[in-house]
């Protein structure tokens, strides 16, 4: 019975936070959005290093999954290369880089490599999150 309520009182935490985040989502200005998608890429990636630590194959495979579609769909898809220029190029061609990256990690269940792929998307988050932030000049 105890079993039985602590897992009803999870999936209720769950509910509400998915109802929190799509909230946020769905009034979030397209610079938070790219924050967002940056964190969830990186919540991924932690939850990924624990299941590998916990030897969970088929979590690690999603938890990996899940971060690959953010960076590739998310990300990726988001940038304007027209607008962009050769910084969309690059970040373009360093999204492809993380991906693999993640691909290597999943297969080789490669705690390191997640890490990697976390740091890197560490700076190009702050990056972002600077150039969102700066706060324009007085003239």
């Amino acid at each position: 019975m105890t079993y039985a309520r602590h897992a009803a009182g999870q999936r209720g935490i769950r509910s509400y936070a998915e109802i929190g985040l799509e909230t946020e989502v769905l009034s979030a200005t397209p610079e938070r959005l790219i924050t967002l998608l940056f964190a969830g890429a990186r919540a991924a990636l932690a939850q990924a290093c624990v299941h590998i630590e916990c030897h969970r194959v088929p979590e690690r495979g999603n938890a990996i999954g899940k971060a690959i579609r953010i960076v590739d769909e998310g990300l990726r898809a988001g940038l304007d290369h027209q607008a962009g220029g050769e910084l969309a190029h690059n970040l373009d061609r360093l999204y492809d880089y993380i991906i693999r990256i993640l691909l290597a990690a999943n297969l080789e269940a490669d705690i390191d490599k997640l890490k990697q792929a976390d740091a890197l998307l560490e700076n190009i988050a702050t990056a972002w999150q600077t150039s969102v932030d700066r706060q324009p000049s007085a003239v």
